[in-house]
């Protein structure tokens, strides 16, 4: 038997892959598409995103790939530079094409032995209380303990599992993109910039070899969104909103997308759940879809592994709803702000003006900044000190630095008194006893996906908090 099966080989599969593969949980991802996508969807990794991949020792493969920015501009278009001081050792967003992360992450999952079957599509699966039965397109039948649908916005996954998917329908849509252009590149810049200085939702961007990403809006929504636009509607839109088609021709692919926000009730029905867009859906506004299907991926991993392993403590897989339900539902709220304020009606231009004020405050323009990027994110552990449910950022320690201690996806004690113990967690906790100017409280006790479950100096207190995360001691 499988131990687990994902459905979906995006970001979010392909990371939830490797994580469950660094316990060696048995995972085979089934991907309906024979061949990898050969478009861009997403741009780039947020700050949060980035610290997964150190924390995972991926980081040099994707910098190498990928350019760094510090700009600002990132909540709803409005140009206010990046902040200063983010709580983060990487205080930049980095510019990567999603085919690039999806190669990447396809290479880690590979190498830790995830298996990965591609033109394999999932059409229907039962549970029962011992496992899942995942039935294939071509009347293959695969049997696993757990199954994960990542399986986007039109999840069969979630559909198979009647998981309502309430929200709001799409209100305004937008074409995107990828064709040759004709006009010169300095008169599309020039255009655009233009375009842009009252209409957000407007874009040309170089590819390379003449091949531009073009971002219009539509003309209305669709009643078939899943009927992709023709270059003929690319054409009269940009003429109606840029005054010119800029000679677009050759597309490589055509797309729309509209507003609208859904989130799934559930995030786990049995042996089954939810991750990424099969979980909640939202503009593209901020850039932040991708990046929280990785951080769902990062969230469920280790605790999936746990259950697979038989140590999981009650209610460790359903802490993954818990913490990554009000994650999203806070970024559904943030990206329909921001629709709101795109618009061009007067009232929501009134707001923007407003708010672009209200941002020349430091302190508004920070707390934007660490929602879009994830970085202000904070479970809810009850009560205790001040870091209790936060990431902890990446500190420098007497010999290296916090984040190279967490490749292997386990529990970290960092201990700069070295007195504490995790004996009987060995086996899920590494105990390192350091110091970082940076740090100051005692000790730390990291889960895997690097929150703070606990924080001070006492072991009896410690005892009490280790197994909420990490079950019953061995011996």
């Amino acid at each position: 038997m499988i131990d687990v099966i994902v459905a979906g080989g995006g970001p979010t599969g392909l990371m939830l892959a490797s994580e469950l593969r660094l316990h060696g949980v048995h995972v085979v991802v089934l991907e309906k598409e024979a061949e990898p996508a050969g478009y861009v969807r997403a741009l780039g990794l947020h700050v949060r995103s980035v610290e997964v991949m150190d924390q995972r020792g991926l980081l040099e493969r994707f910098l190498a790939q990928g350019q760094q920015y510090a700009v600002g501009g990132f909540f709803a278009g409005i140009g206010k530079p990046w902040p200063d001081g983010l709580d983060t050792a990487h205080s930049y967003v980095l510019g990567i094409p999603q085919t690039i992360t999806d190669r990447l992450l396809a290479e880690r999952a590979t190498e830790l032995g995830a298996e990965i079957r591609r033109g394999c599509e999932l059409v229907g699966l039962s549970q029962d209380e011992d496992g899942v039965t995942a039935e294939l397109a071509d009347g293959t039948r695969l049997r696993s303990r757990y199954l994960v649908g990542c399986d986007g916005g039109r999840s069969t996954v979630r559909k198979l599992l009647g998981v309502g998917f309430p929200g709001e329908p799409a209100r305004v849509e937008t074409l995107l993109g990828e064709m040759e252009v004709t006009e010169e590149p300095a008169t599309v810049a020039a255009v655009v910039a233009e375009v842009r200085k009252t209409q957000l939702r407007f874009g040309l961007g170089p590819l390379g070899d003449g091949v531009y990403r073009v971002v219009v809006p539509a003309d209305g929504v669709a009643e078939d969104r899943t009927v992709p636009p023709t270059l003929e509607e690319f054409t009269q839109r940009l003429r109606a909103v840029a005054g010119t088609d800029f000679g677009v021709h050759s597309p490589r692919w055509l797309s729309r997308f509209g507003d609208a926000t859904r989130q799934a009730e559930h995030y786990r029905v049995g042996r089954a759940l939810l991750a990424g867009d099969a979980a909640h859906i939202h503009p593209p506004t901020g850039g932040q879809g991708l990046n929280i299907g990785v951080q769902d991926a990062f969230n469920l991993g280790w605790k999936l592994a746990a259950a697979v392993a038989g140590w999981a403590p009650e209610g460790l897989l359903d802490s993954y709803h818990a913490e990554r339900h009000p994650v999203a539902a806070d970024v559904l709220d943030n990206t329909r702000a921001q629709m709101e304020l795109m618009s061009l009606e007067p009232g929501a231009r009134a707001v923007r003006r407003l708010v672009s004020e209200l941002m020349d405050f430091e302190e508004v323009n920070r707390y934007l900044i660490e929602k879009i990027t994830a970085i202000g994110v904070r479970y809810d552990f009850g009560e205790g000190h001040e870091l209790l449910g936060r990431r902890m950022r990446d500190v420098r320690l007497k010999r290296g630095r916090l984040y190279e201690l967490m490749r292997g996806g386990r529990g970290l004690l960092l201990d700069q008194t070295g007195r504490l113990s995790v004996e009987g967690w060995a086996d899920r906790i590494d105990h390192v006893v350091d110091v970082s100017e940076e740090l100051d409280v005692p000790a730390i006790l990291l889960r895997p996906d690097g929150h703070v479950a606990w924080a001070g100096e006492d072991q009896q207190d410690l005892l009490s908090r280790i197994p909420k995360w990490f079950g019953a001691p061995v011996g």
